[in-house]
């Protein structure tokens, strides 16, 4: 994948009418400013959010945006769609072209949706080796009795061998609310995957929402088609996803 990063010398040469071997002599004079610091290398780098000016001129003042939105039904999760509106028809946000989606859903599910301008957060998100759980309330159509609980459970807990792409999911977690309502927690994405662990017992997924991502949960009081900010607790990585 190619970096985002650049050397300072490579930056200065590409947005101004400087050339690589006058960046050393500008740093020499303090005229460019990096991250409101004084540059201090021609191999300094610069990231695809560093602030850089030169002679008092910004360069880039690119600031990263993270966002949750509450999906509705029948929303595209994509940043383009023909037939139907996607999420970013909902947006009402400046840089909302830049943005991509983190964790799709499908178009009948609702929930929590992830999106950023922030390339290298929603690859550390998505890493299936960082195992954040992701947490969805589930409306089935059948009644799981008591006596039928304990074998979903045990089959969501071993995982479940998926035939048409020859992949075992990973552990998953079922608690019941009611008979036909539970809560379902994975660390993973297969294509319908919860959908399908369902339909191993013959049970149709009504309603599915995504309540949480990791640390990130749906706020309460967002309404559907609704986004908002993340704050900065929200959008800090833990140790295992920490931007680098």
């Amino acid at each position: 994948m190619k970096s985002k990063h650049s050397r300072l010398d490579r930056f200065i040469n590409k947005h101004s009418h400087f050339s690589l071997s006058d960046t050393r002599l500008l740093i020499a004079q303090g005229r460019i400013l990096v991250d409101s610091q004084p540059a201090h290398s021609i191999r300094q780098r610069i990231g695809e959010f560093s602030t850089v000016v030169l002679d008092g001129l910004y360069l880039q003042d690119r600031q990263p945006v993270y966002l949750m939105f509450n999906k509705p039904k029948g929303c595209v999760c994509a940043t383009k769609d023909n037939k139907h509106k996607t999420v970013l028809d909902f947006l009402e946000h400046p840089q909302k072209q830049e943005l991509h989606i983190v964790g799709r859903l499908d178009f009948n599910s609702t929930g929590l949706v992830l999106l950023t301008n922030d390339g290298a957060w929603s690859r550390k998100l998505s890493l299936p080796e960082t195992k954040l759980n992701k947490i969805y309330r589930v409306v089935l159509a059948k009644a799981i009795t008591e006596a039928e609980l304990a074998s979903y459970q045990k089959a969501f807990s071993e995982g479940m061998y998926f035939g048409y792409e020859g992949v075992q999911t990973k552990p998953a977690v079922l608690e019941l609310i009611n008979p036909n309502t539970a809560l379902v927690t994975l660390v993973e994405g297969k294509y319908h995957q919860v959908k399908r662990m369902f339909g191993r017992f013959d049970n149709e997924v009504l309603e599915l929402h995504r309540l949480s991502v990791g640390h990130i949960a749906l706020d309460e009081d967002l309404q559907e088609g609704d986004a908002r900010e993340l704050s900065k607790t929200e959008s800090a990585l833990d140790s295992r996803v920490r931007r680098s």
